[in-house]
């Protein structure tokens, strides 16, 4: 499968960016992480800076969309394939610059593709 970003990730277990990194590792998906905060979760590093990723083919999204807006530019400058909405991170002002810029929007969850081995 191809590289995806956990965009928001979080090393602490209870949040779904976690669980979606273990998941993503686990589904042998090759992962790669940005959050806040530096850490690793399932041997994956936390990465607080955007300049290390490159041919990210999808990026999931665990960030509410009050966040996302200073990150626009970012995540369409990696110009990956597909940018996954998953739940409480819905925002179609985003949606559209995204599809603007021939990105696949998906508004879905990504432990819900993984489950049903549709990711």
């Amino acid at each position: 499968m191809k590289k995806t970003l956990v965009f928001g990730a979080s090393v602490k277990p209870y949040r779904y960016s976690y669980i979606a990194i273990r998941r993503l590792v686990d589904a042998g998906v090759q992962t790669e992480a940005f959050g806040q905060k530096e850490g690793r979760v399932k041997g994956v590093l936390i990465h607080t800076s955007l300049e290390s990723f490159a041919g990210i083919h999808t990026v999931t999204l665990y960030m509410n969309p009050s966040r996302q807006k200073p990150f626009y530019k970012a995540i369409i400058d990696l110009k990956p394939q597909r940018v996954i909405f998953n739940p409480g991170t819905e925002n179609p002002e985003f949606y559209r610059l995204l599809e603007d810029h021939g990105i696949h929007v998906e508004v879905a969850c990504t432990l819900v593709m993984l489950s049903m081995d549709v990711y």
